[in-house]
């Protein structure tokens, strides 16, 4: 199978296929992701909460993707990675070509940062010294703080065309890839036609141009708390290698994600 590129995904969302993508934090699994034909995988800063045990993402550094990233590189060497950038590492554009460039030394074809228009001399930055990028809206994790807590964003019309707008921006200052959690389905389906770039939903109905989900919460390993935007899909395969397929068939057929799993 030839290996996933930006242009790849793009073609993808012309042509309407679903993209399907999931995190990896190891070799092991990055390996059986890549042998199932995952489209991309994101070595997340949610290892603080499924990896290191914490409470949310904040305390993850840049050695800790580092380190998660090389093993994924290291268990499909020809898989598209894309490695998240945790908090404050890119407070200002200098400090995030710095910490970029550590990720992409250790196997990653792409960071993902989270945040609006304030973004933007960043990305574009990122851009122009080489650095793909993959723009996130929504909930925001690590912006748990400031929010209050894990709640959907955009069901009010200003928080709406506040979301639109940002998405168009980040787009223009160079996002090649947009990831868009926890928003009503009505507005990611909006974003997704709006923009020429791939939407990567999680939590933001079936419309998006693609799924990603927590591997921990698709394998039913976070029996604690279940998102109501998870399947359990082990549960259903009974085993890790077709829990795997079934996600990815099941997105493909744009059976997942069901009502049940999206907000309004």
């Amino acid at each position: 199978m030839a290996a996933t590129t930006i242009a790849t995904l793009n073609k993808m969302k012309a042509n309407g296929d679903k993209i399907v993508s999931i995190t990896a934090y190891d070799s092991s699994f990055a390996k059986l992701f890549d042998s199932c034909g995952m489209d991309f995988m994101l070595v997340g800063d949610s290892l603080g909460n499924v990896i290191q045990g914490a409470s949310s993402t904040l305390p993850v550094t840049i050695a800790d993707v580092a380190y998660h990233t090389r093993c994924v590189r290291n268990g499909a060497p020809n898989a598209f990675v894309i490695a998240d950038m945790p908090f404050m590492s890119y407070s200002t554009p200098a400090q995030a070509y710095t910490e970029a460039a550590e990720l992409m030394r250790t196997g990653a074809n792409m960071v993902k940062l989270e945040g609006g228009e304030w973004l933007i001399e960043t990305i574009r930055g990122l851009v122009e010294r080489g650095v793909p990028v993959c723009a996130h809206l929504g909930l925001l994790p690590q912006s748990v703080n400031v929010l209050g807590g894990y709640k959907v964003q955009g069901r009010e019309q200003s928080a709406a065309e506040q979301t639109v707008r940002h998405a168009l921006a980040l787009q223009e200052a160079g996002a090649q890839l947009l990831v868009l959690e926890c928003v009503p389905s009505e507005l990611a389906e909006l974003i997704s036609t709006k923009l020429h770039i791939p939407v990567i939903g999680i939590g933001a109905g079936k419309d998006c141009d693609g799924q990603i989900l927590v591997m921990h919460d698709m394998l039913g390993m976070n029996s604690d708390y279940l998102p109501k935007f998870v399947k359990n899909f082990l549960a259903e395969s009974g085993s890790l290698e077709a829990a795997v397929r079934l996600y990815i068939d099941e997105v493909k057929a744009g059976t997942f994600p069901g009502a049940e799993h999206t907000f309004s």
